[in-house]
């Protein structure tokens, strides 16, 4: 039913859920999307901390393979602003 599930370990930072996530093979990304499902000890979670274990699925992607990073991202939008240069 959910197709491939990713066994992880937190190196760094946090995951969450419905963020965006990118895999890596050999340093270079070979999927960039959504993570679809995290799972803890086979219950849904919210995020998991550095240094704890955690199943992922990747919405749309199943080839995922021993070694592959997967980094969490979040894209963050910040209007333009217009500053004025002093007369020189």
């Amino acid at each position: 039913k959910v197709g491939k599930i990713a066994g992880c370990l937190v190196t760094e930072g946090t995951i969450k859920k419905g963020k965006k996530i990118r895999l890596l093979r050999d340093n270079v990304v070979v999927h960039s999307g959504d993570l679809e499902t995290l799972k803890r000890h086979t219950e849904e979670a919210k995020e998991v901390n550095q240094g704890m274990e955690c199943g992922i699925s990747i919405k749309d992607y199943n080839d995922i393979q021993e070694n592959d990073i997967i980094e969490c991202f979040n894209i963050e939008s910040t209007p333009r602003k217009l500053e004025e240069k002093p007369n020189q």
